[in-house]
Parts: C-alpha cells; sequence; structure tokens
C-alpha cells in the first residue's frame, strides 16, 4: 500500500527559505508555502489553493509546517501549530528564550509530535564522523574544541551574532560530547552600532566527568575578511580540522601529539590524512530526516530539548557579555 503524500507548508520566503522551497519541491509532498510578501508568494509556482500571503489560512490542510521567519516569530507560530496537532520543523533558534523553548518541547511531548529544530550542521556527514570518533576516542583524552564562523557578510535584523552564527557550533559541541556545558564566558562587541552583538567570543567549559573539563571556544562575527566555516578537535592522540565550506575532503586527521623525554616535552607532527565524504547538501539530509520522522513517528536528531539547550548556553553567553563574569548552567529541570 502507497503511503499518502504529507502535506507540508513552508513558512517564509526569506534568504534561506527560499532554499528550503527548492528542496522540498523536489521531495515526494504536496507543498503548500506561506509567506506575508505577494511577489514572493506569486513567483513560487504553485496554484492558488497551496499558496497564501496569510499561512495561518492553510494550517487546517497540512500534516506538518517548516518554519522559516524571522526568530521573533517562531515561538507563536510553533506554538499555534502544535495546539492544532500539527507536526513542525523550526529553523533555528526554536525560540529567543529557553522557557519559550521549554514550553514548546513539553507542548510537543504531551501531543505525540514531532518537533525538529533547524540545526544544521548535525546533519552533515563529518560531524557525525566526528562524533562518532570522539566517542570512540580516535583523538585520545579531548584536550579542546575550537570553532570559528565568521566572514563579512549583511547582518541579520533579528538577532545578534551569537543567536544568528554562534549557536550553531555551540549545538553542535553539545552534539558531540552529549552534554550541556557546565560554565560559560564571553565577550561580545557591537561595532554596527545596532544594539546587538556583531562579534562574539564565547568560551565553554564541558564536564569531563572526572572533575576536570573540556574547553571550546566559538569565535563569530560579520567583520573579517573571507567565509570561515571551521572545527577544529584537539585531543592527546590526535586532533582533527573540518573546514564546513569543502564538499567532500572535509576533514583532515593530524597525528600529533606531546611526548615527554625527561625533563621536557617534545612536539610529535605525525602523519596527515584526508578524508573524503559524500557531497551531500545538509539541508536536504534535515529536510529529508523530517519527512522520516513525521512519516514513521520517530524521533528526530534534532528535538526541542537539543534546542532548548543550545539558547540556554546563548542566554547564558549574553548574562557573561553583560556582567564581565563566568555563568554557571546548572542541569535544567524539564
Amino acid at each position: 500500500m502507497t503511503m499518502a503524500r504529507k502535506r507540508i507548508l513552508l513558512i517564509g520566503l526569506g534568504r534561506w527559505g527560499v532554499n528550503h522551497l527548492r528542496i522540498l519541491k523536489s521531495m515526494p509532498v504536496e507543498l503548500f508555502v506561506g509567506d506575508l510578501d505577494e511577489r514572493r508568494i506569486n513567483s513560487v509556482g504553485l496554484s492558488d489553493d497551496h499558496r497564501s500571503t496569510d499561512p495561518r489560512t492553510l494550517f487546517s490542510q497540512i500534516d506538518a509546517a517548516v518554519i522559516v521567519t524571522p526568530a521573533s516569530a517562531h515561538f507563536e507560530t510553533c506554538r499555534e501549530l502544535l495546539e492544532m496537532r500539527k507536526d513542525v520543523f523550526v529553523e533555528k533558534p526554536i525560540s529567543l528564550v529557553s522557557a519559550e523553548a521549554k514550553e514548546l518541547t513539553k507542548l510537543a511531548e504531551r501531543a505525540g509530535l514531532i518537533l525538529q529544530v533547524g540545526h544544521i550542521f548535525r546533519f552533515d556527514p563529518a560531524s557525525l564522523w566526528l562524533r562518532d570518533a570522539i566517542a570512540q576516542g580516535r583523538f585520545g583524552r579531548i584536550k579542546i574544541l575550537r570553532a570559528r564562523f565568521t566572514g563579512l557578510k549583511r547582518p541579520r535584523s533579528d538577532t545578534g551574532v551569537t543567536f544568528a552564527d554562534s549557536i550553531h557550533f555551540i549545538d553542535l559541541f553539545n552534539f558531540f560530547l552529549g552534554n550541556t556545558p557546565r560554565r560559560i564566558h564571553a565577550v561580545m562587541d557591537d561595532f554596527l552600532g545596532r544594539g546587538m552583538d556583531d562579534e562574539s567570543l564565547v568560551v565553554l567549559e564541558y564536564d569531563r566527568g572526572d572533575g576536570s573539563a573540556i574547553r571550546a571556544t566559538v569565535e563569530a562575527g560579520y567583520h573579517a575578511p573571507g567565509k570561515v566555516r571551521e572545527v577544529m578537535i584537539m585531543g592527546d592522540e590526535s586532533s582533527a580540522v573540518c573546514d564546513y565550506n569543502v564538499a567532500q575532503y572535509k576533514i583532515k586527521i593530524f597525528e600529533n601529539r606531546h611526548i615527554a623525554d625527561g625533563s621536557s616535552i617534545e612536539a610529535s607532527e605525525g602523519a596527515v590524512n584526508q578524508l573524503e565524504f559524500p557531497p551531500e547538501e545538509p539541508l536536504r539530509a534535515e529536510l529529508a530526516a523530517f519527512i522520516d520522522s513525521i512519516e514513521r513517528r520517530s524521533p528526530p536528531l534534532v528535538d526541542g530539548w537539543a534546542g532548548f539547550e543550545a539558547i540556554r548556553v546563548v542566554e547564558a553567553a549574553l548574562e557573561s557579555a553583560r556582567t564581565g563574569a563566568w555563568i554557571e548552567i546548572a542541569e535544567a529541570d524539564r
């Protein structure tokens, strides 16, 4: 028996929404589209009954929605859809307030609904390899994680760069280590005078479980030349650099380590190995995973709790930047 195609509503056709549109059009779904801009709506190539400048008029006709609106609208839109018992994919951040993220997640859980958050870097094959390699001890004892998400670009108008970009690698580090950091320190700047951060350096301290910590840093900003999307993992046996701008050969493994030699420590540089990955578009994998989750009723790789934890870290980073202090993150009450 052939399963009926899921009726999916895409809400938002902005800079990122058009990429969702391109991919959803190629998938086996019945697509609906909503956007406040009439010009955008008229360009999608769908019949009148499958598009609207008032997305809410389409809510009753669909099985699930993909929300790609400004972050300030995520909470209300998600809540309305979940209360109508619709499955939801919402771009990151799930909300701008962790308490709202928790409310949405608990609402989805009570109703048995799928709530997936768009933390796209988890769906890159290189990220999945790195997570598994860390868990298997490929790098030995992890010492440092480091990430940069920088480049000259137009800033988002709804959030600062920590919420817009740093959150990508904050979530990725949570994914790699299977945990939320125990404390945060951050420095931020508002060079553009918008009342929001446009340069951000966040230091995350993850509990190793033996009283010691893994230190991670995430740098993000709108000013540096070029486009950098890079993660480094440094262990006592080997290290890795992952360049997310590269299509296939994303990861380089460096068999580098320090070796104690009597009273001195020598730096041993070993082989460098480059890993190849299939050229898969993470957004396509992410949306395919959402459709699979709603068809199978299986938990998503990035559920509402993952979105909630990422926001908690960003909130702590913003508080640290304001006060200049380390901010402790207690275990969340779920």
